[in-house]
């Protein structure tokens, strides 16, 4: 049964598809196909003088076509780049037989098909670098017709642009957008960069659980599911820190996970639901020590992704080397809200955002009041990477208190072109303090605060056997991406991002398409 009402092009296809078969050819043959070459290495190895790549064995896919009687020339595209074939009827048709070229090729094969190529390298009359085609091989036969764009006149016509569409189909994006892979590719070299950097330093890479008793580490919506076996609800994890903290109580000096995170919450530009965050934890550590290890990270990962510290971010111009500003939570709401609100009651505070215009639900405390105002008031000045330290307790929960001032914390968030990219602490070790935020969390539960946080008591237990002072950091994988690579939302660093699901069949669907 087809998923979709065919189109007149998308018989034919499948018509071909079937006449391949009645010729004893197969259109998707068994996997082993022996590629020896790719087209950016055929263009950066051929040296016509050398007269080296005379036995090449490349596979691809048809971009394009120009059918000329007996010899023909084509586009194939394959993970590195595009290169040009040209098949000569005699060639691959050696014998009375031409049916692979008469037939097969001008005939059954289309924009789209994914083929192997025996041959050698030369260069055409023209001074094009292309591929002598001696053997043609159809290893899958394409059913879909491609958005092939096309340019005329420096006008592109037919681009796959409608970000819908890319998002939903990401592999046909892929293909006809290939520029999109480089934001992949770049991605996973961050990632990389980030483990030999981590790897380097002494810390473990180690993996925690996905499903949860307790959703804990953050103040976030958590998504629930049941387990049958135990009939019990568990909860996707919203973060990792409580159990990597478990681990330095266990005796480990450094661990580091790439987790999936979940959260049951909004979705935009910047945000995903499922979405991949880095955690790290480093014994005997502070925030300080901290906010120097991510400067130097940062600074690293530009020059190995981009190959300088500056980075184009929308209108802005990001500078990931040197320094990083300082700036402590409570003086830059007092320099960009021009009010002081240290000290204020949660009264008070709730009278400032009134003033102020700053929307707010009867349901917060303290901590979401005050991050509240410096969400509208501060967020968006901070384009260069800022530092913002020294939380209120309120905000805090899982926090060490200031070594100077008990009614702060020592934490950092790092904020870049206005947007939270990490988020550190000097770790809260005292689980009597730790088990009292618990509950100042589950008395904002009560109010009717859903992102507040359980109480863990197994984490606490696991504080009263004695954590070594530890500094934590987590930090969004995809929106490091989208800082690096120059994207402006999250759905263009995911090759899948969460979307409504199509209904397939439907008139409204087959219009979409």
């Amino acid at each position: 049964m087809a998923i979709t009402q065919l189109s007149e092009q998308e018989i034919l296809r499948r018509e071909s598809m079937n006449k391949l078969r009645e010729l004893g050819i197969e259109p998707y043959p068994a996997p082993l196909y022996p590629v020896n070459a790719t087209a950016k290495g055929i263009e950066a190895e051929y040296d016509p003088e050398k007269g080296n790549l005379q036995d090449v064995c490349i596979a691809g896919r048809i971009m394009s076509r120009r059918i000329m009687g007996a010899a023909s020339f084509m586009e194939l595209q394959d993970e590195t780049g595009r290169i040009q074939v040209y098949v000569k009827r005699d060639e691959i048709c050696p014998g009375e037989d031409k049916t692979m070229y008469n037939t097969v090729f001008k005939k059954l094969l289309d924009i789209g098909d994914v083929i192997g190529i025996k041959g050698f390298a030369f260069i055409t009359q023209t001074g094009q670098l292309s591929v002598h085609a001696k053997e043609l091989t159809v290893l899958s036969k394409s059913l879909r017709v491609l958005p092939i764009v096309k340019e005329m006149d420096g006008k592109v016509f037919d681009a796959f642009s409608d970000p819908e569409l890319r998002y939903r189909q990401r592999y046909v994006d892929l293909i006809v957008n290939p520029q999109v892979k480089e934001t992949f590719v770049k991605r996973a070299k961050i990632i990389a960069t980030m483990r030999e950097y981590f790897n380097a330093a002494g810390c473990l890479e180690v993996e925690t659980p996905i499903l949860q008793a307790i959703p804990g580490g953050a103040t976030a919506r958590p998504f629930i599911t049941h387990h049958n076996a135990l009939d019990i609800d568990l909860y996707m994890r919203i973060a990792n820190e409580l159990y990597l903290k478990r681990l330095i109580v266990g005796g480990f000096s450094g661990v580091y996970e790439f987790a999936k995170d979940f959260r049951n919450e909004g979705m935009d530009k910047t945000h995903n639901p499922e979405f991949t965050c880095m955690e790290i934890y480093v014994a005997y550590k502070d925030y300080i020590w901290m906010m120097e290890f991510v400067e130097k990270m940062l600074n690293k990962i530009a020059m190995n992704v981009n190959g300088t510290t500056k980075v184009k971010i929308g209108e802005h111009e990001v500078d990931f080397g040197g320094t990083f500003r300082r700036l402590p939570i409570l003086e830059a709401i007092k320099e960009y809200a021009g009010v002081d609100v240290k000290g204020m009651s949660e009264d008070e505070l709730r009278e400032t955002c009134k003033k102020l215009n700053v929307e707010i639900e009867p349901s917060m405390g303290k901590g979401k009041l005050i991050d509240a105002i410096f969400g509208e008031y501060c967020e968006h000045n901070l384009i260069q990477p800022t530092f913002i330290t020294d939380y209120p307790v309120e905000m805090s929960p899982l926090t060490k208190r200031h070594r100077t001032d008990p009614t702060l914390t020592e934490r950092f968030e790092l904020f870049v072109c206005g947007k939270e990219l990490a988020n550190a602490y000097s770790e809260l070790n005292d689980p009597v303090d730790q088990l009292e935020r618990f509950e100042e969390q589950a008395r904002l539960k009560s109010k009717g605060d859903d992102e507040a946080m359980f109480i863990d008591y197994d984490f606490v237990r696991a504080l009263e056997y004695g954590m070594p002072p530890t500094s934590g950091l987590g930090m969004g994988i995809d929106r490091l991406t989208m800082f690096m690579t120059g994207q402006t939302t999250i759905q263009d660093v995911l090759f899948f991002p969460q979307m409504r699901p199509e209904i397939f069949g439907s008139k409204e669907n087959k219009d979409k398409e």
